[in-house]
């Protein structure tokens, strides 16, 4: 199987969905990691560039205000103009990084609708403007709805983003865990495994209309665990597939699934899930962790030397300048995100995969 070939920049429309067919063929999908700042932004850039493959770069609603600035108090206004923000710095630095981006919103529960229906407001601007959209794909996270009711305002906010070649993820069942603020910790176990029936249901409804993405919950759960503490289940995702191709055609794969709670899931888990048609998979916690830990190793070292400006084991009299600029510690977590992501895209098959 030849590689498949990409332009830098963000990926869009009728190209993204070639690259979905491309990764279910070539079972290999791509990480998605949560930014909220730009140093996220250029750490996944880095990474893509090393793995010589496309990334997904996302942000959900509290890393869109985080964008912003947490000194603006209107969070809903503070997250529309964080995530403009965000898309814009991706698309300036995006080519000189040499890498495809899939730029894209991660959960957006009933009360966040204003939020994507802002970011859609900037996006139909910028589609007239431009002849293609800002983001490359929104995200609602309507699960906790009744069905129907997530199946009808998901199909409604698709046939407005079809229109500007955007391409909408949805979400069956329930992630576990906690993550941005919200607790699903304490769920009916049942609601972690999305049924078949509805996956098919899911599919009559938005095909069609424009194009898809499934989070079908197979186990997931945020954050990181111990091994056996969660018990995943991709043959969800097998069975799903089987069910609609039998059903509704579309070949062996008709649905594009997505793996949410990817941090600390085996290798094993994620290759066995890649092959029933994922194509994407978010990572948060582990990132976060890759971030930080650099930076508090450095803090540990050097911490006589940030204790105050003037002043350290070498003199009374020596500046510690370069110990206190943000910029040199903050460059070691975005060494650290970047090295991680390397790691995620290589479980994920991704690497050999492209020509940039």
């Amino acid at each position: 199987m030849s590689k498949l070939k990409l332009k830098p920049g963000v990926v869009t429309g009728a190209a993204l969905q070639d690259l979905f067919a491309y990764m279910k063929d070539a079972e290999c999908a791509l990480p998605a990691v949560n930014v909220i700042g730009s140093h996220g932004i250029n750490a996944a850039l880095q990474a893509a560039k090393e793995a010589q493959a496309p990334i997904i770069v996302q942000l959900s609603n509290g890393g869109a205000h985080f964008y912003a600035g947490k000194f603006l108090k209107d969070g809903i206004q503070a997250a529309i103009l964080g995530g403009v923000s965000a898309a814009h710095h991706v698309r300036t630095v995006a080519e000189a990084y040499g890498v495809p981006v899939i730029l894209h919103t991660d959960h957006a529960a009933k009360k966040l609708l204003p939020w994507v229906h802002g970011l859609l407001d900037h996006g139909e601007r910028f589609h007239k403007a431009h002849g293609v959209p800002m983001f490359s794909s929104h995200m609602l996270d309507l699960s906790e709805e009744p069905l129907h009711e997530n199946l009808e305002i998901c199909a409604a906010t698709l046939a407005r983003m079809a229109a500007i070649d955007m391409t909408l993820e949805i979400e069956l069942g329930v992630t576990g865990g906690e993550e941005d603020g919200v607790d699903n910790s304490g769920v009916d176990n049942s609601k972690l495994y999305t049924q078949p029936a509805d996956v098919l249901a899911a599919y009559d409804a938005l095909h069609g209309v424009g194009n898809f993405t499934i989070a079908a919950s197979f186990g997931n759960t945020h954050g990181v665990y111990k091994p056996g503490n969660v018990k995943l289940t991709p043959s969800i995702l097998k069975n799903s597939q089987v069910e609609i191709s039998r059903l509704r055609g579309g070949g062996a794969k008709p649905v594009n699934f997505v793996f949410h709670g990817g941090s600390g899931s085996t290798p094993e888990e994620i290759r066995e899930a890649v092959s029933y048609g994922v194509i994407k998979m978010n990572i948060d916690t582990d990132t976060q962790w890759a971030f930080t830990h650099p930076i508090k190793a450095f803090m540990d070292e050097k911490s006589a030397y940030l204790q105050s400006q003037i002043g350290n084991p070498e003199g009374d009299d020596k500046p510690n300048k370069k110990y206190i600029d943000p910029r040199g510690w903050t460059h070691l977590g975005e060494r650290g995100m970047a090295t991680r992501l390397v790691e995620a895209f290589r479980d994920l098959g991704a690497i050999g995969k492209f020509e940039l």
